[in-house]
């Protein structure tokens, strides 16, 4: 696995199960509604992603941004859908959301290189 992609997963399972561990029964309702959000409903998981990705770039945040881009990934997602997804955000955000694009764009280059070649 690419090690940018190791490296955000792992520290992000990590801290999950730290916070979860304080039994707040507020942010486990909170993880819980996220989760639930983003199930299977009258949206496909991939279009809840794709809009969970758009929001993420819109509000500027990179580890949403490759949270998404991760769970986008997973559902099959292209890369040109991606850059569609990009091109909306830059264009809803305006340009102050281009570094996050730059960011957005390196972190799904090294999701494809977690591919694992098909014979």
């Amino acid at each position: 696995m690419n090690e940018k992609v190791k490296e955000f997963n792992d520290y992000r399972s990590e801290m999950n199960e730290l916070i979860l561990s304080k039994d707040n029964l507020v942010i486990k309702r909170l993880f819980n509604l996220d989760t639930n959000t983003y199930a299977e409903g009258a949206l496909s998981v991939k279009t809840k992603e794709l809009l969970g990705l758009v929001a993420s770039m819109v509000l500027r945040c990179d580890d949403c941004i490759k949270y998404h881009l991760g769970k986008c990934h997973e559902q099959g997602v292209t890369t040109a859908e991606v850059y569609e997804v990009f091109a909306v955000a830059n264009i809803v955000g305006g340009t102050i959301v281009i570094p996050h694009t730059r960011r957005g764009a390196e972190y799904w280059e090294a999701l494809q290189q977690t591919d694992v070649p098909k014979n």
